[in-house]
């Protein structure tokens, strides 16, 4: 429920902060609350996570993408991440989450977001994510029709990803 209150604060201030491309990186701010921890009195590794979820959907509001989403019965949904943690956040200590889009392919998006503090990287955590519709998975070439792109192409997606994706089709 706290996490609720966070969510609607940043897509309310989203909808006044500049608008990011496709291929831009998007920065949310966040100060881990004493509720957010866990017995090592540090940032539980779940609520990275949902940190992460807040400022994927928060990119999306920048893009003027999401409310378009919203309006077609379409809904964002995660398929997956891997997380690397290197660094603890504390009690009210205060972070940011870097957003951007790796790339997609026909049915995912691949996004990367870096926690930092005061510049040092904290967390990395690469999501995949699609659209689905009342019908099924939206493709992402249907999707980026609705940004100011257009139905552009995907750069090439990093190794890391490449491989991610294919162990993820042997399961």
């Amino acid at each position: 429920m706290l996490l609720l209150f966070r969510f609607l604060l940043i897509m309310f201030v989203s909808r006044f902060r500049s608008r990011v491309g496709a291929f831009d990186t998007s920065v949310v701010r966040f100060t881990v609350m004493p509720w957010d921890c866990d017995l090592n009195i540090h940032l539980n590794a779940g609520r990275y996570v949902s940190f992460m979820d807040i400022s994927r959907i928060e990119f999306m509001g920048r893009m003027r993408v999401f409310s378009k989403i919203i309006k077609r019965g379409w809904r964002p949904v995660a398929g997956g991440c891997v997380m690397r943690y290197r660094r603890s956040l504390l009690p009210f200590e205060r972070f940011d989450i870097r957003t951007r889009v790796l790339g997609w392919d026909e049915k995912w998006y691949y996004m990367e977001h870096v926690a930092e503090r005061n510049g040092t990287m904290c967390a990395v955590g690469i999501m995949r994510l699609l659209i689905k519709g009342k019908d099924g998975n939206v493709p992402p070439s249907e999707v980026n029709k609705l940004t100011k792109e257009g139905d552009i192409p995907s750069p090439a997606l990093p190794e890391f990803v490449l491989r991610w994706r294919d162990l993820e089709t042997l399961r």
